[in-house]
């Protein structure tokens, strides 16, 4: 104890530095206090502060409330049993109780070995305390030393004046001075090592409390305390000297009695107890009321031997006996005796079509296959086979009927020949599936065939899938979906298109190649996606027609107007679908060869009035491509002009481009009112 009560003191001074905490030592102190008389885990307590000090300050109090019940018990076992074989485990939990056990038999030794109780042997401070406590308290009054009883000798002047012995001891002592500078400490105290300072005498870890079973010892400074453990129950009330008093609830008026009652105190309870008396003959009932006895049940033979009791009321009278003949017999005709009655002979049908055997006083059935006879209702009764051999009869369902029972099959299941097990019912035979039946154990399976589901309502229905209705119905035909029973099929639209091999896309139809245009001889047939363009086109003057698409200048007689004229004018025929990306290049126009120092310009001269089309210079020449998305089909007729300037020479070409701007693949959104 006294290391703990160092560090503790120490703590005190480290907190008094700190100055900033919120909760007191004192509370952190009496919550390790409290926790280790709960038996919890002083090294893992839940912490009260976020104080590091506070923290050691529970976990010390917490183990050294431990320590003490733990030497208690050690010193206890010491003075119950005399041994401390059972504490032999050198565990946590076990090591202070043998050290308080084995110290307080070496006390208990030196006292009957006739030895001084403070004895000199290095056996430590805690340990000595407890050997002097268990030396003291077996020894008689005159053995105990005088050292020993020191500190509490001088019972008589626990708060009297001690002035003279003081200025003996010249005020070094912190209690009492009984002469030659020799200190003394108030009754539950003792005496310190440097002979002037009184500490607290643990009497609860010394085993000096004279605390009762049931009450647990509590020390406090100078003394101890004893508290009960365990509430002195339903009846009594605890008083000041800790004894469990009788609680009188008819004096106290909390007794429950009604008027026709007095309330009668007794150990821990009450009773009530009538006020009515009632005479002989009579017993009083819960609610007071006089309740005849019945003598002849609530005696032993109250009546002689060959009489028989007859009750009246509050009383009984005794009759002689007359012949009475038992269950199964009657009296003979002379009504001397009794002799058996044959019940199998009776008008009553006893055994009830059972066979029936007649006994001496009684008779017994003989039961058919199926029953079984009771022998206290002595009637054949029915034994139900299902409940006495569960599961060994019947394969699936056992039902009892009188005298048998009947199995039968779940569904799924028919009754097999021996009329116990069950076979596998074929449903299928009996075409219960719209389209497909599949027979499995106990059951069957309906299925489709393609391009139907089986249907989610009953199971047994196939319903035609929609095709075209899926998620991916819209990716399927690239024009349009028709749904059919089991299937589907694609179309394209009337006129310019024709179904693909693979029956889901379309393919432009080359109305130029199957020679289904309408152009004339005149006219060159141009094919467009989903259509077809005549076209034709006449030289200007001063110039003549070479091939199928080129016009040359003719020679010029020194004319400045001739000679900047166009060398050639070259018509193409361009077809593209709307909405295709901007900037993408459409056409491409520059000389059949470069020559180094080449100045090349290329522009569109007209036809671009939209600003649907750009040009841009590349290192041979131009490009032209769109420059503004083109989401409507049209037709644009364009001249790009390109301007060559090599050797100083200045030469200038036409292109005449004519662009033919069709509708995207159509696709028609999938209707299923229009299939």
């Amino acid at each position: 104890m006294a290391p703990c009560v160092v560090l503790l003191c120490s703590l005190f001074g480290v907190l008094l530095g700190q100055g900033v905490e919120q909760i007191s030592i004192e509370d952190c102190c009496k919550d390790g206090q409290k926790r280790g008389n709960d038996n919890e885990e002083c090294a893992s307590l839940p912490l009260i502060s976020e104080s590091n000090t506070c923290r050691i300050v529970q976990e010390q109090c917490c183990v050294t409330v431990l320590e003490d019940n733990m030497c208690t018990t050690g010193i206890n076992m010491a003075k119950a049993q005399g041994a401390c074989e059972s504490l032999f485990t050198n565990t946590c939990e076990t090591k202070t109780t043998k050290m308080c056990c084995d110290c307080c038999l070496l006390g208990k030794a030196t006292q009957e070995k006739g030895l001084p109780c403070d004895h000199n042997l290095s056996v430590g401070y805690q340990c000595g305390l407890v050997s002097r406590a268990c030396c003291v308290d077996g020894a008689p009054d005159n053995q105990t030393t005088a050292k020993t009883e020191l500190p509490n000798k001088d019972e008589t002047n626990d708060n009297g004046d001690n002035s003279v012995l003081s200025d003996q001891c010249k005020g070094k002592c912190a209690h009492n001075c009984v002469g030659n500078e020799t200190c003394s400490c108030f009754k539950g105290y003792k005496l310190k090592p440097d002979g002037k300072s009184c500490e607290d005498i643990n009497e609860c870890l010394l085993g000096a409390s004279n605390c009762r079973g049931g009450e647990r010892c509590i020390n406090t400074e100078g003394s101890f305390r004893c508290q009960r453990e365990v509430s002195c129950g339903t009846g009594y009330e605890l008083t000041d000297n800790n004894n469990c008093k009788d609680i009188d609830e008819c004096e106290s008026g909390i007794h429950n009695c009604g008027p026709e009652f007095e309330c009668q105190n007794t150990q821990g309870s009450f009773r009530c107890l009538p006020k009515v008396k009632c005479g002989a003959g009579f017993i009083q009932d819960a609610l007071g009321n006089c309740i005849d006895i019945n003598e002849c049940v609530s005696q032993t033979g109250p009546c002689h031997r060959g009489q028989i009791c007859i009750n009246t009321v509050g009383s009984y009278i005794c009759q002689r006996n007359s012949v009475n003949c038992g269950r199964g017999y009657h009296l003979n005709e002379e009504g001397t005796r009794c002799v058996d009655i044959d019940e199998c002979k009776g008008p009553e049908k006893v055994c009830a079509g059972h066979g029936c055997i007649n006994l001496i006083g009684s008779y017994r059935c003989e039961c058919e296959t199926g029953y079984i006879f009771n022998s206290i209702s002595r009637v054949c009764e029915d034994i139900n086979e299902c409940r006495h051999y569960p599961g060994r009869l019947c394969a699936h369902k056992c039902e009892n009927t009188l005298g048998s029972y009947q199995c039968s099959c779940t569904t799924g299941f028919k009754l097999a020949a021996d009329g116990r097990n069950c076979d596998d019912l074929n449903e299928c035979e009996s075409n219960p599936c719209s389209q497909e039946c599949a027979n499995v154990y106990g059951s069957y399976q309906c299925y489709c065939r393609r391009g139907y589901q089986l249907s989610d309502i009953d199971g047994i229905t196939c319903e035609d899938i929609d095709e075209c209705a899926l998620p991916t119905g819209g990716h399927i035909c690239s024009y349009r979906c028709h749904n059919t029973p089991g299937s589907f099929h694609c179309s394209c639209p009337v006129s310019g298109y024709t179904l693909a091999p693979n029956g889901r896309s379309c393919q432009d139809i080359d109305e130029c190649v199957t020679g289904t245009h309408t152009c004339t001889v005149n006219q060159s047939c141009f094919n467009v996606q989903g259509g077809f363009r005549c076209l034709s086109f006449e030289c200007p003057n001063n110039y003549r027609r070479v091939g199928e698409t080129r016009c040359e200048r003719l020679l010029c007689n020194d004319s400045v107007d001739c000679l900047a004229m166009p060398l050639r004018i070259t018509y193409y025929y361009l077809t593209f679908p709307t909405n295709i990306p901007v900037f993408t290049n459409i056409f491409r126009m520059g000389p059949s060869h470069n020559v180094a120092g080449d100045d090349i310009q290329i522009v569109i001269t007209s036809g671009n009035e939209g600003g649907f089309f750009k040009t841009e210079q590349v290192p041979t020449g131009g490009v032209m491509s769109v420059a503004k998305l083109i989401n409507q089909p049209q037709d644009f007729e364009l001249s790009l002009e390109l301007r060559l300037r090599r050797y100083g020479t200045l030469s200038t070409y036409l292109a005449k481009v004519l662009v033919f701007v069709t509708q995207e693949e159509p696709r028609v959104p999938y209707n299923p009112l229009l299939e």
